[in-house]
């Protein structure tokens, strides 16, 4: 088993398979236009495989796909169909913003995809329209029954709660969620990559989530881990038997038990969603190196990894957007959008 030098295995690998968006939430990509990473530089599909074989052997059990928005890339069933061949990968998921999911759920399910995670943080289409600068809401309900009818289960809704925009939606995502057989996970507002708007005093912090749950539903009692210990999510049952999450990455990170890192779809690989730099799988990977060097490459890293962001950013004093614009525009893989969420 790889271990880093806190002791934290290698187990869960965000794999992003394209920086394009068709949606441009705040706390993601709130701007006009991007610096998008060139087509030419993307893996190819052969390339993702060979990867993921590469990880799995250094102790990757589950692999999320993700973007940007991962179903914007075409034929991406015949990726899922050859990441779910590989032996020893146990867990093969995605996270979409439902749009396209309508019409991708069963032939990914076909595919071999076993779960989905749907971003959805409001379910009025005027707010989703001003926040995002979408009007495909209602594909995005489409595609949360479509998943659920293919069987990707567990199917889960993302909420990213933003004072001001969406933290009076609680309850009713809640129980939309428990209508459609979802479990909503509240996501505590980032300062990452594209939240160039972001503040503090627009983070609705856990202990308030759980407590206006507790206030709409009449209590939220702490559920254990489970068998996934190193999961960002904290569970809490309501009395209906209901479960939900909250990812507290903001208030109370849990970067002591973090097991995932992220690959972006050109093949630059980050330990923690807040490091300053990455490192290029691409460039020895089409060189000619083999799959041990690949992997001595990635061991080595893992075994060298201190990262604490999240912890590390609890302690500032005075705590503001992690990146100013001009940063992302140099640099395109600090964004949230490439790096995976």
């Amino acid at each position: 088993m790889n271990l880093d030098r806190h002791g934290r295995p290698l187990r869960s690998l965000r794999l992003s398979v394209t920086d394009r968006c068709n949606f441009r939430c705040r706390y993601c990509m709130p701007e006009e236009e991007y610096v998008w990473l060139p087509r030419s530089s993307l893996l190819t599909f052969e390339e993702l495989e060979r990867v993921a074989r590469v990880f799995v052997a250094a102790g990757v059990t589950g692999i999320r796909l993700t973007g940007g928005e991962p179903l914007l890339r075409r034929r991406l069933p015949e990726l899922v169909r050859r990441l779910a061949r590989v032996p020893g990968l146990e867990d093969l998921a995605l996270t979409t913003n439902g749009t396209l999911l309508a019409g991708a759920a069963a032939p990914l399910a076909e595919a071999g995809l076993r779960r989905v995670t749907v971003s959805l943080d409001t379910l009025r289409p005027e707010r989703a329209e001003a926040f995002a600068r979408t009007r495909l809401h209602a594909q995005v309900l489409e595609g949360i029954r479509a998943a659920a009818a293919a069987g990707l289960r567990p199917l889960k809704l993302n909420a990213v709660v933003v004072r001001g925009f969406n933290d009076d939606e609680l309850a009713d995502l809640v129980r939309f969620g428990r209508d459609v057989g979802a479990e909503v996970r509240f996501i505590e507002y980032m300062d990452v990559g594209g939240a160039t708007g972001w503040t503090m005093d627009q983070v609705v912090p856990r202990d308030e989530i759980v407590a206006r749950l507790a206030t709409a539903f009449g209590g939220a009692e702490p559920l254990p881990a489970g068998d996934d210990p190193s999961a960002p999510a904290e569970r809490f049952a309501l009395p209906d038997g209901t479960s939900v999450g909250v990812i507290a990455s903001v208030s109370a990170p849990f970067c002591g038990r973090c097991d995932r890192s992220r690959l972006t779809a050109d093949g630059t690989w980050f330990t923690c969603l807040y490091a300053a730099e990455g490192v290029d799988l691409r460039e020895p990977l089409r060189r000619g190196a083999t799959d041990e060097e690949l992997g001595a490459l990635v061991a080595a890293r893992w075994a060298a990894r201190t990262d604490r962001g999240a912890e590390a950013r609890l302690h500032q004093r005075h705590r503001a957007a992690l990146y100013p614009l001009e940063a992302l525009r140099r640099d395109p893989h600090k964004e949230m959008h490439t790096r995976g969420g």
